[in-house]
């Protein structure tokens, strides 16, 4: 297992091998969502046999329509998981949640009939069966029609066998000012049987965690129920897409899950505390963390990927506020991207975060140069060689306070002119 990441993928070549992941079907078409761009904005994951699954949504006051019929209609089985993207379906009201509404019996018509072409012992699929995810603009009416009358066509174009070219085509299905798909996938063994978890994300913009960060989605072919899928994505998501910002933004639509289907025979796993989950655990945790540095990596406008390490904190709460503060400090992040040396930002950003701090103690490092030390410019600092390193594209930040063990890291990116022109055109 890789969890190293580097920021120069933009070639196709570069993504994991992702292959065939029994009992599911994927799906991506263009329902003309983006009017004149001609791309795929409607995705489909189906799970012939449904699927356990597990979710977080956004913390957010103000929640997409899509988010509210999931926590009001899901239930422990998934047949479908279907994505839009260019409109988020948030504060739309009645109009928007009763469009979900009938998307969702069109698509459970649909998909039961499918059933009975398909399979052996066909399911009627119910709409308590489907989730949905929506990304894109606020506040615009949701377009119900042209998605209606593109799920005949997308049931139709259904892959039962996955490569790698049908899953990076569902992962740019889902993306919007997105630069580059996000894929992760790992293999492991539960119990000394092979498994396969493989996962995408999109993420740009509007990027800050609040139980879940932009949109997520994991699949596994082991068989785990959705009780243990939940403690398993509550846990790992919180040094994964909780660890990351691009702007210091909560969507209204933020949504990570994971959907087992089922197929591998491997021993019956009753608790997550079974020691045959130890290593799927540990998988797990690198293909979220590796789909949430890839949008950190891929933040709006971004050139360099940011990594904020603090440690010897007292407690780990107090490591996560400094490790924010100095993300979401757009101080810190201009003097990133003009490839500034100004350390008295970091310094401004840890003091803000009202965590208790030991002057004598504090230290901090920019790469692999001191330039705190027990609370005094480091005699061994010299401006140019850090001003070098600046330019490099990806930079860590460490943080010692000395007053304890814990620790936290998070993932940023620097804040560039392009950031504002990508914000300031979103909607042209």
């Amino acid at each position: 297992m890789n969890e190293n990441y580097q920021i120069n993928t933009n070639s196709m070549g570069f993504y994991q091998d992702l292959d065939h992941l029994d009992g599911m079907g994927l799906s991506a078409v263009s329902a003309n969502l983006y009017q004149n761009k001609k791309r795929d904005d409607l995705v489909l994951f189906y799970f012939r046999k449904g699927a356990s699954f597990a979710s977080v949504y956004t913390q957010s006051n103000i929640k997409s329509e899509n988010i509210k019929w999931n926590l009001n209609n899901s239930k422990e089985k998934i047949h479908a998981l279907l994505v839009n993207t260019r409109n988020a379906n948030a504060f739309t009201g009645k109009d928007g949640y009763k469009s979900i509404n009938n998307i969702a019996y069109l698509l459970s018509d649909l998909l039961t009939k499918k059933q009975i072409e398909d399979e052996e012992e066909p399911k009627k699929i119910k709409i308590k069966n489907l989730l949905f995810a929506s990304t894109g603009t606020i506040g615009e009416i949701f377009p119900e029609d042209k998605i209606l009358d593109s799920i005949p066509h997308l049931i139709n174009k259904i892959k039962y066998v996955q490569n790698k070219y049908i899953w990076v085509k569902s992962a740019m299905g889902i993306l919007t000012t997105d630069t580059k798909p996000k894929i992760s996938m790992e293999e492991c063994k539960i119990a000394g049987t092979k498994v396969k978890i493989y996962g995408v994300a999109k993420g740009s913009g509007m990027i800050y965690p609040d139980m879940a960060t932009t949109l997520g989605f994991v699949f596994t072919d082991a068989k785990i129920g959705g009780n243990i899928l939940k403690k398993l994505l509550k846990k790992n998501i919180q040094n994964t897409f909780n660890a990351i910002s691009c702007d210091g933004d909560t969507s209204t639509n933020d949504m990570v899950s994971i959907f087992s289907t089922g197929y591998v025979n491997h021993k019956e796993l009753r608790t997550v505390k079974d020691a045959a989950l130890q290593e799927f655990d540990k998988s797990l945790n690198v293909v979220l963390k590796n789909l949430a540095k890839s949008v950190a990596a891929d933040g709006e406008g971004a050139s360099k990927f940011v990594t904020i390490r603090v440690e010897k904190c007292k407690n780990e709460n107090d490591a996560k506020k400094i490790c924010f503060s100095i993300a979401n400090s757009p101080l810190v992040k201009t003097a990133i991207a003009g490839q500034d040396p100004n350390w008295g930002r970091i310094i401004m950003a840890i003091g803000k975060a009202k965590v208790k701090i030991n002057l004598k103690k504090l230290n901090i490092n920019i790469g692999q140069f001191k330039v705190i030390e027990n609370g005094k410019i480091s005699s061994h600092y010299k401006e140019n060689d850090v001003a070098n390193y600046m330019k490099s594209s990806e930079i860590i930040i460490n943080v010692q306070l000395g007053n304890g063990n814990k620790e936290f890291e998070v993932y940023t990116m620097d804040l560039t002119k392009k950031y504002i022109e990508i914000n300031a055109d979103y909607r042209s």
